[in-house]
């Protein structure tokens, strides 16, 4: 029977057990501790024992999204020979039976880790709205926004009481700046947007403020809310208590999103480019807890030039993909983390007069990668000059829904808002049950 949670004005937020993230915030509730054990843990996050409990059962999602629409044949849908197939040859991976665009030569060593989706016809060829429903699995009804992916799997693997962030949206200059929508579960899911910087703004101490004094004021702060609320109970009070924790705690976290804390061959290892260092990050968060992280690489929208717009922005999606789950799988982290190279929609299998690829969301492709993941397969397929989808169609909602399973999130969980029952994933999707471990 499918559960129901009341969503009124906001979501309940309440869940059972102590989470490895509960875990770090009960360990600075004592007086003088709320802020300096998390100040402490700069790298403490990072420290052997913390990082361990950190580690037991967490589930992220890492989201490389890729901006404009990325094209399916030169990625990973290869068709050499088709009237319309470009320039590039497919190139055999590590997993016999299975090719993919010789512009992904690292990503083809590492398809026994991957899942290829051949089939996606989502239907709608322009930027907002196919956008919309790729991050959301859906459009928003009148009188009703969805939250998107991140707000989702916030909401399900996040914690109330976490000192990290639950939901990062790393920015890019060229993207148009999406900054994503956490929809009616409210205010706290909605994303921590990074659009101008790699770091958190206005996370450090105040000049005038010593460490020393930062750490007593939030002590003095914390005592006298605990005298406060020892005899009143309500929601707004909590609220406030929790706001000003997480406030602490990201202050206590700015450090995660600063790449120069890892060793200088980690840093090599993911290149010097925007989207090798914030690939970096993402993966300094979710190892430090956070459920999902968007990194957006732009500008796919190839309407000009496309096989050279291509070789350039899949050399870097190959680099840093493959640096990234590397880095995952040596960190033991792979297992728990699932990333997705996802984008609006495709691009025409026609190719225009200004040697481009249009917009095209009838027959495409995306990939998935690590946790709940059945690696080395191909899901659905497109007929031989790519123009439709020949096996195994598979909707928004389909993708949303296969998304939330991998994770162990039930796509058919309902919330009440107000009175009507909504499912996470939209009414109708099927989980594609061939690339689900």
């Amino acid at each position: 029977m499918t559960g129901r949670k009341r969503l009124a004005g906001s979501p309940d937020l309440s869940s059972s057990g102590l989470s490895r993230r509960g875990f770090l915030g009960g360990a600075t509730v004592g007086v003088g501790g709320v802020l300096a054990a998390d100040m402490r843990a700069v790298n403490g996050l990072r420290a052997e024992e913390i990082a361990s409990e950190l580690r037991r059962g967490e589930k992220h999602v890492i989201l490389l999204w890729l901006a404009g629409g990325a094209s399916q044949l030169e990625t990973w849908d290869p068709k050499p020979g088709a009237k319309n197939g470009g320039p590039f040859g497919a190139i055999s991976t590590n997993v016999a039976g299975i090719e993919v665009s010789e512009l992904l030569p690292q990503a083809a060593q590492r398809m026994h880790q991957t899942a290829i989706i051949r089939s996606l016809n989502t239907k709608i060829a322009d930027h907002g709205r196919g956008a919309d429903l790729m991050e959301r699995g859906r459009l928003d009804d009148p009188g009703l926004k969805y939250p998107d992916l991140g707000a989702v799997v916030a909401r399900e693997l996040g914690r109330l009481e976490s000192t990290v962030p639950d939901y990062v949206s790393l920015y890019t200059s060229t993207e148009g700046r999406r900054k994503g929508t956490s929809g009616f579960l409210g205010a706290r899911y909605a994303p921590l947007f990074l659009a101008e910087q790699m770091s958190p703004p206005n996370s450090a101490l105040h000049e005038s403020l010593s460490l020393d004094q930062h750490r007593d004021r939030a002590a003095l702060r914390d005592l006298l809310s605990k005298r406060f609320t020892a005899d009143r109970r309500n929601s707004t009070v909590g609220s406030h208590n929790s706001a000003y924790q997480r406030v602490q705690g990201m202050m206590a976290s700015a450090e995660l999103f600063n790449v120069e804390q890892e060793p200088a061959d980690v840093r090599a290892r993911y290149g010097p480019t925007q989207f090798g260092e914030q690939c970096l990050i993402a993966r300094r968060l979710v190892e430090a807890g956070v459920p999902f992280v968007k990194v957006a690489r732009a500008w796919w929208d190839s309407h000009g030039q496309n096989f050279e717009t291509h070789m350039e922005l899949c050399a870097d999606l190959d680099h840093c993909m493959s640096a990234l789950l590397d880095d995952l799988q040596e960190r033991g982290l792979l297992e728990k983390t699932l990333v997705i190279t996802l984008g609006e929609f495709g691009r025409t299998p026609t190719i225009n007069a200004s040697l481009g690829r249009d917009h095209f969301a009838s027959a495409w492709s995306c990939s998935l990668s690590g946790m709940g993941i059945r690696g080395g397969v191909v899901h659905g397929a497109t007929e031989p000059e790519g123009q439709t989808v020949a096996d195994g169609e598979v909707s928004a909602g389909d993708l949303f829904a296969t998304i939330l399973s991998a994770v162990g999130i039930d796509f058919t969980h309902e919330y009440m808002v107000g009175a009507r029952p909504t499912p996470l994933a939209d009414f109708g999707s099927t989980p594609i049950e061939t690339v689900l471990a």
